[in-house]
Formats: structure tokens, C-alpha cells, sequence
């Protein structure tokens, strides 16, 4: 299997500009001085991608406390993310990248193992950037379910 170029800790986070699910654009860099979590998912309204984006909503007001961003970036485009949205009460920022240019450049776009076959699209990732655009923590292959409590015990957040 052909390895996608993967970020590390100490890498600095590539930067982009993306539209959200309100048609609004967000720039990377422009959060600056914040810690940002982006994470990477399949698909709007499917059952993992939901249940990951619900967990991270019901985390936001904790994580942003901490200082943290959450923005949550698939391909799939605006209208739809509006849609998801809507549909969940979501509350963290959804970004657009129908290109895959994002995915790609973060190393969360590549081949993968899907019910045993090689494919090629998104794999789930989280990466924590810090204040100054550094990424502080990458993780490919994440599990939708479980993740967030994962995360935040990682960053040493209590539950």
C-alpha cells in the first residue's frame, strides 16, 4: 500500500482556506493563538461521522475553554454540511474540501483498507495544531466512537 505523507508533531500545519457550512470562508492561520483540533471524516450524515461530529459538539464548550478550536473538514460540499448540521444541532465549524486538496496535503486522503480491500478516500484523522501553527498531535486511523474521550485524555483534559 502506497503511504500517503503523513504530518508529525513539530510539523508545521499546512495552511488553507476552505468554505464552512454557512458559505463562509475560514483560513487556518487566521486562528492563530488559538489551538486548533482539525479533524478529518468520510462523510456528512453517515453513522460514524455523525456520532464523532455529536461527540465533538458536546465537547466544544470545554475544548474552547481550553483554548481549543474544532473545525471538521470532508468533502462533501456546503450545502450538505448545512444540512448535517441542521439535521444533529451541530455546533463546531464544518468545512468543505471537495478537491481534496486539504486531505491530501494533511495525509488525510489516501489508500485504505475498507471491508478488505485496498481504496483509495478519507482516512479518519485528528491533528491538534497549536498557537503557532505547529502541529502538536497526528492521528491517522482513528475509530469515529470513543475518539473524542480519547483525545482529550491525550491532551490532558478531564473527561
Amino acid at each position: 500500500m502506497a503511504e500517503t505523507p503523513r504530518l508529525s508533531p513539530g510539523d508545521t500545519a499546512p495552511d488553507f482556506t476552505l468554505t464552512d457550512d454557512t458559505g463562509s470562508s475560514v483560513t487556518l492561520s487566521s486562528l492563530r493563538g488559538r489551538k486548533v483540533i482539525v479533524y478529518f471524516y468520510p462523510a456528512a450524515m453517515t453513522p460514524g461521522c455523525t456520532k464523532q461530529a455529536c461527540d465533538f459538539t458536546d465537547s466544544l464548550d470545554s475544548l474552547r475553554a481550553a483554548g481549543y478550536e474544532v473545525l471538521g473538514i470532508s468533502p462533501d460540499r456546503p450545502e450538505k454540511l448545512a444540512k448535517f448540521r441542521e439535521r444533529d444541532g451541530l455546533t463546531i465549524r464544518l468545512l468543505s474540501d471537495p478537491d481534496k486538496e486539504v486531505l491530501t496535503a494533511w495525509g488525510a486522503f489516501g489508500e485504505k483498507k475498507l471491508y478488505g480491500k485496498v481504496v483509495q478516500g478519507v482516512i479518519r484523522s485528528t491533528v491538534v495544531v497549536d498557537e503557532d501553527g505547529t502541529v502538536e498531535v497526528a492521528q491517522y486511523n482513528v475509530k469515529a466512537t470513543g475518539h473524542v474521550a480519547k483525545l482529550r485524555r491525550d491532551l490532558g483534559l478531564a473527561a
